[in-house]
């Protein structure tokens, strides 16, 4: 096949004769026959179209480049590292809590082959996945019995369909929330089976508003964190030991939905104080649900903390089975609760709470570091500058409290006109970077928030920017 000037359709050649290409059958042997087939004829529509539109000329070199890159896109893995610079430490879209190197060698290990998931190797019998867990969330939350489940959402479906079926479950009007992708709490009560009693108002709810919504279809009251919003102003909330007193004395149980929730006292991190799991069942939760990848700082999942029996119930749900979580994410969570067996050495070991509770003076010195190189390897038309910021926790944890941080500022210099085409432009350029690099537009900038780069990334980072194309 020769480069040929004719647009007409039957100057493209056959599949089988681009197949029979010296260079394709290299690619037939990198890429699979099947896949690289499929790429040949992908690209011989996508030419056959633009002939038709008069748009190119038939180039063997440029069909076999076409091959090229679509076979590349295929493989490419579409879930990337990237660096979030964005303020946001937890941030939902970006993968929330980044793991420490415990945790993802104790994925690897689990991943490699066979491990004893269900097996007891006491006994020689079928085991309880829950087994390698429970005992340390018992430890690490002073509660009775534990399970685990895929993330926090699943969690409250679960509690709520296996203690509350068909009965009626008391909650504040205040903390009926919307967590992320627009999932709302009475949305999943519904689907759980449970038929929502509200009470109060959205400002002001009191216990006797709880009292006299009890009666013989009560199974539960619940509580439940609003961790993505905050009411402020005159407010009244009922203090969950109020709550969990009353809650016994009319014999039902009280469940207290934590959202986030967090291990270990943020404030001696310098972070905004934040209720424990410990402390939620010392004021008489009978059963406490929380993530597992945002403060606490592993992979995602959502544990039930709580009661014996009623974590045995929970248990024998059916649904469980369908939200049960997989041996690496247990690997994981495992290696995690380790970390916090040692409280003294924990902020250096744990990447979420090490990156939260950075100090402003350290974040700065990063970005100062940076200001310069960045400066002189961006291209023209930018100016850089190191700025104050806020950076937030994120992602349903502490949603009012914002941390002192120090960000990259990156000016077009076009003034008014033309500046917000400009950092469209240069935030898609840092998207498109090897390791793509998310900030954010504010006030006629493009910033980059330098809380969640530590020192180790700082060369990876610069090492990339000269590669930013603002074409």
């Amino acid at each position: 096949m020769s480069k040929t000037t004719s647009s007409s359709r039957q100057s493209i050649p056959a599949v089988h004769r681009v197949l029979d290409l010296p260079a394709v059958q290299v690619l037939s042997l990198e890429f699979g026959r099947e896949l690289t087939t499929n790429a040949v004829r992908k690209v011989l529509a996508d030419t056959r179209e633009a002939v038709a539109n008069g748009q190119e000329e038939v180039d063997e070199a440029k069909i076999v480049a076409g091959i090229l890159r679509f076979l590349k896109s295929l493989v490419t893995p579409s879930l990337k590292p990237v660096f979030n610079l964005t303020g946001t430490v937890l941030h939902t879209n970006l993968g929330r809590a980044p793991m420490p190197p415990e945790a993802i060698e104790a994925m690897n290990i689990v991943a490699a082959g066979a491990s004893n998931l269900e097996y007891d190797l006491a006994t020689g019998k079928r085991g309880d996945r829950d087994s390698h867990l429970e005992s340390w969330i018992c430890r690490l939350t002073g509660a009775e019995a534990a399970t685990v489940v895929n993330n926090n959402a699943a969690a409250v479906l679960l509690v709520l369909n296996s203690l509350a079926n068909r009965r009626e479950v008391p909650v504040s009007r205040g903390e009926l929330v919307e967590i992320g992708g627009a999932f709302r709490i009475p949305d999943i009560m519904k689907r759980a089976g449970s038929k929502l009693v509200e009470v109060g108002t959205t400002n002001r709810t009191h216990l006797k508003d709880f009292a006299e919504a009890i009666n013989s279809k009560t199974s539960m009251l619940m509580k439940i964190h609003t961790s993505n919003y905050a009411v402020e102003g005159f407010t009244a909330t009922v203090p969950e030991q109020d709550l969990a007193t009353l809650a016994h004395q009319r014999d039902v149980a009280f469940v207290v939905d934590l959202g986030s929730g967090t291990l270990v006292d943020l404030t001696a991190h310098g972070l905004p104080p934040e209720q424990t799991v410990a402390e939620t069942i010392s004021q008489g939760a009978d059963v406490v649900t929380f993530s597992g990848d945002k403060l606490l700082g592993g992979p995602q999942a959502g544990i039930i903390a709580g009661r014996a029996d009623l974590i045995a119930k929970i248990k024998k749900n059916p649904i469980k089975r369908a939200l049960r979580i997989d041996k690496m994410t247990i690997a994981a969570l495992a290696a995690i609760f380790r970390l916090y067996a040692d409280k003294d050495r924990l902020a250096q070991r744990l990447p979420s709470l090490r990156l939260l509770s950075r100090t402003r003076e350290d974040i700065e010195a990063t970005a100062q570091r940076l200001c310069d190189p960045l400066a002189n390897k961006l291209p023209d038309g930018f100016d850089v500058a190191v700025v104050d910021c806020l950076s937030q926790i994120g992602s349903g944890a502490l949603p009012v409290d914002v941390l002192p941080s120090a960000a990259l500022s990156l000016t077009p210099r076009t003034g008014k006109r033309g500046g917000g085409t400009k950092l469209k432009r240069l935030a898609a350029a840092l998207r498109a970077l090897p390791v793509p690099v998310i900030g954010h537009i504010k006030d006629g900038a493009y910033v980059l928030d330098m809380r969640c780069l530590e020192q180790t990334d700082e060369a990876r980072f610069a090492n990339q920017i000269e590669l930013i194309d603002l074409s």
